[in-house]
């Protein structure tokens, strides 16, 4: 048995990761690694790998709810008008992770989403996306943490003012997002 699998008690193979709870399972089937496009969705995906840094997914999966609550739905022209007053109240609100500098980063960050073009960062954080097919990871050692594109695209997207864009964090971006597909060789969501 492939230690990087687990079977489900629903008798359905999934990388191990996902463990036995149900919203990490509904998350996985559902979401990690299906392609994802637009600027909100992708500014929002954005937003809480920078406040996972750090942390586990499943820390920022059960808060996501709540940052989506006081984030304004990760609208980037209502988070840009964000001010001091906002990030002191989300400073004091223990349903997100209160990180000033990530607080701060969302929101210099949705800025930046709003001063672009629309469609732009998409297309940027697409561009970046590995070409062509690559062999399926058999284990959780096949799976890297940072690769050349993402290094490239945390290096894009600084230079145009992002922050909490490390190359780890826009790696799980990619994964995430469909860009790259990481589920491991014998997971029901695993192509061809």
């Amino acid at each position: 048995m492939n230690p990087a699998l687990r079977t489900g008690p629903d008798g359905i193979a999934r990388c191990a990761w996902v463990g036995d709870d149900p919203e990490y399972r509904r998350y996985h089937d559902e979401e990690w690694g299906t392609p994802l496009h637009g600027d909100w969705a992708l500014y929002e995906k954005l937003s809480l790998e920078g406040f996972q840094a750090g942390l586990s997914w499943i820390t920022i999966l059960r808060k996501r709810p709540r940052f989506r609550e006081v984030f304004a739905g990760f609208e980037p022209e209502a988070v840009a008008a964000f001010g001091e007053t906002d990030i002191e109240r989300l400073m004091a609100d223990p349903g997100i992770v209160r990180n000033r500098a990530k607080i701060e980063a969302t929101i210099s960050n949705a800025r930046l989403v709003t001063a672009m073009a629309d469609g732009e960062l998409d297309e940027l954080l697409w561009s970046f996306a590995p070409e062509g097919a690559r062999a399926r990871p058999v284990g959780f050692g096949d799976i890297p943490a940072v690769t050349m594109e993402s290094t490239a695209a945390s290096k894009a997207l600084r230079k145009r003012g992002f922050r909490f864009v490390g190359p780890t964090t826009i790696y799980a971006l990619m994964q995430s997002s469909g860009m790259v597909d990481d589920h491991v060789e014998g997971c029901h969501r695993a192509a061809g």
